[in-house]
């Protein structure tokens, strides 16, 4: 008789390899009687494998979706900050998206019920900027409350900063902008878009009713959080350059985010991203985009295709 931990890899292997099996056929397989099955069945659900026994003549046993290799053991810290860490790959620059994407969805089959919905709520849209300094600390307690909310379409609650007065905002979008956490929100009580800073944030229980998402101003969060901050230095106000435009490149983000610092860049794979920029005039802001060694297609407005348009004849016959 193989020993025990040899015998539950073994036993594991053989209920993986089909939908399911009866015990009279585990225990020939393993050369065991079929009490040894069932006490090596009931060794495997301790260790966290979904596993249902089925009575009757058509009885047996069979290994649930979500547990193709041994469970991974993470506290709710190590659950955030993994997926946390996976969702904003793209900021790293590193062109690792659809690998992050991936190994966050292999992670999420394998845990527990229980993690794996603070997995699903946990949405962040990773903005890329150059910090300009050391971001305060969050803690994951606020962004997994935060994230929930996003996801759920609740109203939220919270306390912000030394104020001592509630406030009540939709949360629609919780993203990351040089180095700091936002929440991009709909301010109930002043009745306009907000993006409040999530290290400030102390949110309340239990959250709100739940909202109908409103429609984003920018058309994209990319779009939106660039309109905020642009000019501003980051703190959070209204300022915006005169001219603002958005194209698509044809290099990976990580190419082109160390040379826009006051710009907004998306990676959308494939070696493409999106740039929200802003210049002193369109003519301005077609030559800063078109020093980019790529493609371009311009998202608009009808202004920089123009600018776009005038520089082309200008380099033509500089050209000639």
């Amino acid at each position: 008789m193989p020993k025990t931990s040899a015998r539950l890899l073994a036993l594991l292997s053989l209920l993986q390899t089909r939908r399911h099996r009866s015990g009279e056929d585990l225990a020939a397989r393993l050369d065991v009687s079929a009490r040894t099955v069932r006490r090596d069945v009931d060794r495997l659900r301790e260790l966290g494998y979904p596993i249902t026994t089925f009575k009757g003549p058509e009885g047996g046993y069979r290994l649930d979706a979500g547990s193709q290799m041994p469970p991974l053991l993470f506290d709710d810290d190590q659950v955030v900050a993994l997926a946390v860490a996976l969702q904003t790959a793209t900021a790293t620059g590193a062109g690792i998206e659809e690998a992050a994407a991936r190994a966050l969805n292999t992670v999420r089959q394998v845990m527990p019920g229980r993690l794996r919905h603070r997995i699903d709520t946990l949405q962040v849209t990773a903005v890329e900027r150059p910090a300009p300094r050391p971001a305060p600390r969050v803690g994951h307690e606020v962004i997994t409350a935060l994230s929930a909310a996003v996801h759920a379409r609740e109203v939220l609650r919270f306390d912000y900063g030394p104020q001592s007065r509630p406030r009540w905002a939709e949360p629609h979008h919780l993203v990351t902008w040089g180095g700091r956490w936002y929440l991009v929100a709909w301010d109930l009580d002043r009745e306009d878009w907000r993006t409040f800073r999530a290290d400030r944030i102390t949110p309340r229980i239990p959250a709100g009713p739940r909202f109908t998402p409103r429609e984003l101003p920018g058309g994209t969060v990319a779009a939106f959080v660039s309109g905020r901050f642009l000019g501003s230095g980051g703190s959070g106000g209204s300022g915006d350059w005169p001219c603002r435009g958005e194209v698509i490149l044809g290099l990976p983000a990580a190419d082109v985010s160390p040379y826009v610092r006051d710009g907004v860049v998306e990676e959308l794979g494939s070696g493409r991203c999106r740039l929200v920029l802003g210049s002193w005039s369109w003519t301005g802001l077609a030559a800063a985009v078109g020093r980019f060694d790529a493609d371009i297609e311009v998202v608009g407005p009808a202004e920089l295709k123009d600018a776009f348009a005038r520089l082309s004849r200008r380099f033509a016959d500089a050209s000639a």
